[in-house]
C-alpha cells in the first residue's frame, strides 16, 4: 500500500463519468505493450451515501511512463476538451504507429499528431526529437512546421527531410 509520502506532488486528474478504471486499464495495457512502464497503483471506492452506488470506483491512481495520473469517476457533468491533452514523446516511428493506432481505436484522428481517444481525451503523439527539429535555424523550423501541418499521424522521416531542406 502506498503512503502519502510516495504520492506525486502534482498529477493530472481526469474526470470520467464512470469509465475511469476501464480507461486506466486501457492506457496502462497500451503503454506496457509499447514497452513503457505503466501501472494501476490504487483504486478507491464510493462508500455508503456517495453520489454513486456503493462499491463504484471513485478514484483510480495510475502511472504512464513514470507520470502519475488519477481517473475520477464523478458523473457526466464535465467532459474533456482539446484544451487539455496528454502528450506522448515517442522514440521512433514504430512507437508513433503503435500509440497512434491504439489510442485512436474508437476515437478520431486529428491534425499534427493530435487525436481524441474513445473516452474523449485528447492526445499528442509526437517524436521525442520534435524539439530538436524546431529549435535553432528558423528556416529549418519553418520547413518542419509546414510539414507537420500536412500530417495527421506524424512521419519522422518526412520531418527530418524537411529539416534538412
Amino acid at each position: 500500500m502506498s503512503t502519502a509520502a510516495s504520492i506525486a506532488l502534482v498529477r493530472p486528474c481526469l474526470w470520467f463519468d464512470r469509465q475511469g478504471l476501464e480507461a486506466a486499464t486501457f492506457y496502462t495495457e497500451l503503454f506496457r505493450a509499447a514497452g513503457k512502464p505503466a501501472s494501476i497503483d490504487r483504486v478507491t471506492y464510493y462508500g455508503e451515501g456517495g453520489h454513486m452506488p456503493e462499491g463504484t470506483e471513485l478514484v483510480v491512481d495510475f502511472s504512464l511512463g513514470g507520470q502519475a495520473l488519477q481517473a475520477l469517476n464523478a458523473g457526466p457533468m464535465f467532459t474533456f476538451s482539446p484544451a487539455v491533452s496528454l502528450s506522448v514523446a515517442c522514440a521512433d516511428q514504430r512507437e508513433i504507429d503503435v500509440f497512434w493506432e491504439r489510442l485512436a481505436e474508437g476515437g478520431q484522428h486529428g491534425q499534427c499528431g493530435w487525436l481524441t481517444d474513445r473516452y474523449g481525451l485528447s492526445w499528442q503523439v509526437a517524436p521525442a526529437i520534435i524539439g530538436d527539429l524546431m529549435t535553432g535555424d528558423a528556416a529549418a523550423s519553418g520547413r518542419v512546421m509546414r510539414a507537420i501541418m500536412t500530417m495527421q499521424k506524424i512521419d519522422i522521416a518526412t520531418l527530418v527531410k524537411a529539416h534538412r531542406g
